[in-house]
């Protein structure tokens, strides 16, 4: 019996002897409390220009939109679209304001494809309310959702660069950057006949304009020669400021017009405040106006509530977030 017990023994001796002292155990490490700061940053001042890049095609008669000048109301002229280009402005509608007209016309070079509004609609300055073919070629790039903001003020320079092709050359914007309804154009006028009615015709460039998505349309040189379906890349520059107030991109909320950043004290305790934003290049955010400049902001920026945290609550104040009430 004394023998069957041998190896038992051994085995035992030897895992204790590989078991490790108590002072070699490695320490669990320990995370830090929720909320606090781990990283702080100083705003700075520099010069910023919003620069974005965006892949277009040369594509053959495109359609833009021609906003409104002014807010108003929107009184059409009886034009008829026509197969040919203008040659000069065209003054296709006005805008109405305290008893005062200002007019809309469409660029040379190009076509009316249809009213975007009806007659005697009230409009804002920036909507588009007529849509317009450029007649030839002419550059079109897609605009998503991520950059619809940055573009949508006045662009102040476009490059482009065909694929394998030429460039970088000038590409002059054309029209609104906007998404388009689809266009319509006013019936034509039928002339007077005396006997049996001719079968109905319809007018050229009765068609109207198809919808479209948020876009950029730009037209090139004419001594630069564009191939229909080609790629092009375009960075567009829609504005320039100097000596400006920025901060990192993560250390704000928010990405257009008004914003957040937390404010960090000498106890490491955050404190939300809101600034007002300007232009962003991607990297660093402009701060117009909230901070004084020698602040220690947080890094990350504070979260912006969700959705579901704003929804009215049947039983409670609606639009407030549970725990700040009392």
């Amino acid at each position: 019996m004394g023998r069957r017990w041998l190896p038992i023994l051994g085995a035992l001796t030897l895992l204790a002897g590989c078991s490790l002292p108590a002072d070699d155990e490695a320490e669990t490490p320990s995370l830090e409390a929720p909320g606090t700061v781990l990283t702080t940053v100083t705003p700075t001042r520099q010069d910023l220009s919003n620069t974005i890049s965006l892949t277009g095609k040369v594509t053959i008669d495109p359609v833009f939109g021609v906003a409104a000048p002014i807010d108003g109301e929107i009184r059409y002229l009886d034009r008829q679209p026509t197969t040919e280009p203008t040659t000069a402005d065209m003054w296709v509608a006005s805008v109405w304001n305290n008893g005062e007209p200002t007019e809309i016309n469409i660029p040379p070079g190009s076509i009316l494809a249809g009213r975007l509004l009806d007659d005697g609609a009230r409009v804002t300055a920036g909507m588009p309310v007529v849509s317009v073919k450029h007649a030839g070629y002419g550059i079109v790039a897609d605009i998503t959702t991520e950059h619809a903001y940055r573009l949508s003020a006045s662009v102040d320079s476009v490059k482009a660069q065909i694929k394998n092709g030429p460039g970088p050359f000038d590409c002059k914007p054309r029209g609104a950057i906007s998404a388009l309804p689809a266009g319509t154009i006013p019936d034509a006028p039928q002339p007077e006949t005396t006997g049996t009615p001719l079968p109905e015709q319809e007018a050229p460039g009765q068609t109207g304009s198809e919808a479209t998505g948020l876009r950029l349309v730009c037209t090139a040189p004419k001594d630069v020669k564009l191939i229909n379906g080609v790629e092009v890349t375009l960075e567009m520059v829609t504005g320039k400021a100097t000596n400006v107030l920025v901060l990192p991109v993560e250390a704000v909320a928010g990405s257009q017009g008004k914003g957040k950043v937390d404010i960090v004290d000498g106890e490491q305790q955050r404190r939300t405040v809101d600034v007002t934003l300007g232009l962003t290049d991607g990297k660093v955010i402009e701060i117009k106006s909230g901070l004084k400049g020698d602040e220690k902001i947080a890094i990350p920026g504070p979260n912006l509530p969700d959705a579901e945290q704003l929804a009215p609550d049947p039983g409670g104040v609606p639009g407030v977030i549970p725990g700040t009430v009392g």
